[in-house]
């Protein structure tokens, strides 16, 4: 089966290189890595073309500012059968590609686990599933979700269903392809072995639970009562979908 790996890249420059090489050496001729970048203002670019490898498709996000918009730009222009997501500051294990494509002749959407490790790859935690309780479920993932896209990969059959990611901050992309597959009893698997390290450090986007939130009880609560909103309406639209 044919793999789009698609990474969204922001001012990378720092360890782009490093996860860009992680992830091609693990690639067949006809796989493609896709970086689609949200107007960089660094290096980022420059360092991915001199890698000078024709399966990286390097695109500019024309969506709209923001990580969620640019995993969707990256996802859109995805041709192979299965995806693959990645960040711009992990690396990727030498084995992953091959632990998981085996793994989709049972399911459908696949969350590995992950070490966590510092800007210099020392070691943080052995297990990100396990310091974030990570698994199935779909009020425990509403709640606090699990899915964390650097370390999904899934279908392209479930395009049509995610796409396009629903329009706020409220729902990361990863948490929505997650939530959709459960919702459509799609097979989801959590895979409990390490595949990439997880960088962590002052720059990186996400957040694995270190400190408080600085939100608001009132933006928390708002956040909440949106997302319940789009996982109804999806609900709605699905059941319909399937009674025409």
């Amino acid at each position: 089966m044919s793999v789009s790996v698609c990474m969204a890249v922001y001012n990378g420059e720092r360890f782009i290189k490093a996860q860009c090489e992680s992830i091609l050496k693990q690639l067949a001729a006809n796989d493609e890595l896709i970086v689609s970048d949200d107007h960089s203002t660094d290096n980022t670019i420059a360092i991915v073309e001199s890698l000078n490898d024709k399966r990286v498709k390097i695109v500019q996000n024309t969506l709209g500012k923001g990580a969620i918009k640019n995993f969707q730009h990256a996802i859109i222009q995805a041709t192979g059968e299965l995806i693959f997501l990645s960040d711009q500051d992990d690396v990727w294990m030498d084995d992953k590609v091959e632990r998981t494509l085996p793994l989709f002749e049972q399911y459908d959407v696949v969350v590995s686990d992950a070490t966590i490790v510092d800007e210099n790859l020392s070691e943080i935690a052995p297990s990100l599933l396990a310091f974030i309780n990570g698994g199935k479920g779909i009020i425990k993932n509403m709640l606090k979700s699990t899915y964390y896209g650097s370390c999904m990969a899934f279908k392209r059959s479930l395009l049509p269903h995610i796409l396009p990611f629903p329009d706020t901050i409220e729902i990361g992309h990863d948490l929505w392809i997650g939530l959709v597959g459960e919702m459509l009893n799609a097979k989801v698997f959590f895979y409990q072995q390490p595949l990439i390290m997880y960088r962590r450090h002052s720059a990186a986007f996400t957040n694995t639970g270190q400190g408080k939130s600085k939100r608001s009880l009132n933006a928390k609560l708002r956040g909440r009562v949106i997302m319940i909103r789009e996982v109804i309406r999806f609900y709605l639209k699905h059941r319909l979908c399937k009674k025409a």
